[in-house]
């Protein structure tokens, strides 16, 4: 059963000048294993622009609770480039209260627009 559904989209222009224009935030919005590539090289922009629209739509699926902390969801991507959520502390707590047991997850970005979708299921 569907418990929520979340969509998100981030302009990439922008959301690469607010990173700029504000240090440390992206070291607030992402756990280092989201920055960077396991060779050590920063993950690209557009790659990071979908995964804060990801947490943005994961947030969106939960209810959009006061309190979530941004490094509480990680999105990892398997072996097989399929995106996955990591979900701890306040994040799961609010997941486990809502009966949550799986996600679906889905990112794109094309045209200067990253986009997410977050399905949150029991």
């Amino acid at each position: 059963m569907i418990v929520g559904v979340g969509i998100d989209v981030a302009e990439i222009d922008r959301f690469d000048a607010a990173l700029r224009r504000t240090p440390g935030m992206a070291d607030r919005l992402f756990v280092s294993r989201e920055l960077y590539l396991p060779n050590g090289e920063r993950r690209g922009i557009a790659s990071l622009a979908a995964r804060f629209a990801a947490k943005e739509a994961l947030a969106k699926a939960l209810g959009a609770p006061a309190g979530l902390l941004w490094t509480d969801a990680e999105v990892t991507t398997e072996d097989s480039g399929q995106p996955r959520l990591v979900v701890t502390g306040t994040v799961a707590a609010r997941a486990e209260a809502l009966g949550v047991t799986s996600w679906h997850i889905s990112l794109s970005h094309d045209a200067g627009v990253a986009s997410a979708v977050v399905i949150a299921e029991k």
